[in-house]
């Protein structure tokens, strides 16, 4: 329960910044895509925003652990870019207005920074 308090906290400051470059992080549990209540909160949320500003790029970018098979890792990350960008979709954003940047597997972010997709709306 600390560790779900710690993530939803670190959710929702990733979305306070000011003007329309904007950054929201959604996490994952371990080799998970699944998007669990607080991640679709942060993506409805990016949406809301992504509303706000018409004319920019949503840029969906996604990390994976690099933990044993690499390619499946890397699959993983691809599989919650799109995820994620569904879910974009879903809640109001146009699919001509997101790009997708799946991330080659890595450890260096540690165990819960390497599993998590970044949500970025970027004046274009």
């Amino acid at each position: 329960m600390r560790r779900l308090s710690l993530v939803l906290g670190l959710c929702l400051l990733a979305g306070c910044a000011d003007g329309p470059s904007r950054k929201y992080v959604v996490f994952f549990t371990r080799d998970s895509t699944a998007l669990e209540d607080p991640a679709l909160w942060v993506v409805q949320h990016a949406a809301e925003q992504a509303a706000h500003y018409p004319q920019s790029v949503v840029t969906v970018e996604g990390y994976a652990s690099a933990h044993g098979d690499l390619s499946a890792d890397a699959l993983l990350a691809i599989d919650r870019v799109k995820k994620v960008s569904s879910q974009l979709v879903v809640d109001g954003v146009r699919a001509d207005r997101i790009r997708q940047k799946p991330r080659a597997p890595s450890n260096e972010d540690g165990a819960v920074g390497s599993r998590r997709v970044e949500i970025e709306i970027a004046a274009p």
